[in-house]
């Protein structure tokens, strides 16, 4: 088991991934911001979905979920049917221009990790995938869990039958 010295490097080392994450959202097309690519990936990733099933997925509320969807919408890279099993709710798709902007994200993405990672071997960028995957299925997900906390360390002697 790591020590806690590690955990605590690694907690830094997770808190600079943000930068990372910044990085690759500045390549993103000035009309694309990072929910909006989140949604496109999502419904390219898992297909056609209710926007329930997407909020969940996205791990946003339903407000900020409806706003995604109504700028891919508005630029037709989806489209909004009615589902067959609740009239009430909605199936987003993606369009055929969808999909060309979905590809293009992945061209920038792809292009900007091959750029950055031009000097890891392929063992390297192998290894960084393996240990990503495994620390999020540690996680597992992480929506639905409740965070279990350590018991605070309390400061005060106990007393122990010996010490009585």
């Amino acid at each position: 088991m790591a020590e806690q010295a590690q955990f605590e490097e690694l907690a830094r080392q997770l808190s600079a991934v943000g930068a990372v994450k910044r990085d690759m959202g500045r390549i993103l097309p000035h009309d694309c911001p990072a929910g909006s690519a989140a949604v496109l990936t999502l419904l390219g990733r898992h297909g056609d979905m209710r926007m329930s099933k997407l909020a969940e997925l996205l791990a946003v509320d339903m407000s900020v979920t409806s706003r995604h969807v109504a700028h891919v919408a508005a630029r037709g890279w989806i489209e909004r049917h009615p589902d067959p099993a609740d009239k009430r709710s909605r199936i987003l798709r993606l369009t055929p221009t969808g999909l060309e902007q979905l590809d293009e994200l992945s061209r920038r993405t792809t292009h900007l990790l091959a750029e950055r990672l031009a000097d890891w071997t392929d063992e390297d960028v192998a290894e960084l995938i393996r240990l990503m995957t495994r620390l999020r299925a540690s996680f597992g997900d992480c929506r639905s869990a409740p965070l279990r906390l350590p018991e605070p360390v309390s400061h005060e002697t106990t007393r122990t039958p010996a010490s009585t």
